[in-house]
């Protein structure tokens, strides 16, 4: 197989975060889909990587160790994938469990508030997580799909979990320029998520983006199933001003959402620069 026809998948959730299948589901899936390298990235969390890197050489799909960081501008969220950064380098590292712990205080709140008018409990909800994951929004929406009050995680979010809700309340997120310089100081390879999701709420301005590229930003996600093609466009002339690269990837969470994996994928050519430019090396078979 030539380097272009390698097909790398570098942003996907277990169960670690907000996904359904193990870490090492998530390779085997990736096998079964066809995938060279597939990315582990759950929110705010490393602890899928062991068992993801065990996984490696079984399936034959390469790894790209990272993380899904929680960052914020001006209340805008925003998702910060940071890609073979040092996992014991303490201010990241601290930043992460942090917000883990803040996402943990916001799950609590919202499920009191949401067994108001829906026959949830805290306790359904932790049952829907798997031990020692992030309990955030998904597993709130499994239960209430559990109980049969919602069909699907989707129209949880559309509707009862939306950040334009009654019932949502916010967590702790680092600065979002503040956190692509906290990845670059920690090894790491920052890209921004799905920069024009709109439909995940409001997105920040293109002056944001290049104060995130003047810190450290290597690339924006383009290639996303939430973005249009009218904000592809857009982008692929915003990462050509900023000098930025791009990726692309399928957001995979097993069955919690519709992505499938490989649906977007990224250059080999875009890996080989984060791999040069990180602290770690993308495990191979």
């Amino acid at each position: 197989m030539s380097a272009d026809e390698t097909r790398i998948d570098p942003h996907t959730h277990s169960v670690e975060s907000d996904g359904t299948d193990s870490p090492a589901d998530v390779l085997r899936a990736a096998a079964r889909a066809g995938l060279d390298v597939v990315g582990l990235t759950d929110h705010d969390s490393v602890r899928g990587w062991d068992a993801a890197v065990s996984a490696v050489a079984g399936t034959g799909v390469a790894l790209l160790r990272g993380a899904e960081i929680s960052t914020q501008s001006r209340g805008i969220s925003v998702h910060l994938l940071s890609y073979l950064h040092d996992p014991a380098e303490p201010t990241l590292a601290g930043e992460m469990e942090r917000s883990r712990r803040s996402r943990l205080d916001r799950a609590r709140t919202m499920v009191a508030h949401i067994a108001e008018d829906y026959p949830i409990t805290w306790e359904l909800v932790q049952a829907q997580a798997a031990d020692g994951a992030t309990i955030g929004r998904p597993h709130i929406a499994d239960a209430l799909v559990a109980v049969g009050a919602m069909p699907d995680r989707s129209t949880c979010f559309d509707t009862v979990l939306s950040v334009r809700g009654p019932y949502y309340v916010p967590y702790h997120a680092p600065d979002a320029v503040e956190a692509v310089a906290m990845v670059r100081a920690a090894g790491g390879v920052p890209v921004m998520a799905h920069p024009r999701a709109g439909v995940r709420g409001r997105v920040v301005s293109d002056a944001v983006i290049e104060a995130m590229a003047d810190a450290g930003l290597f690339a924006l996600e383009i290639d996303h199933r939430d973005h249009t093609p009218g904000a592809v466009a857009e982008l692929e002339a915003l990462a050509a001003r900023l000098g930025l690269e791009r990726t692309g990837s399928s957001d995979y969470h097993g069955d919690g959402k519709p992505n499938v994996l490989g649906e977007r994928t990224t250059s080999p050519a875009v890996l080989a620069k984060i791999e040069e430019e990180g602290h770690l090396p993308v495990v191979r078979p």
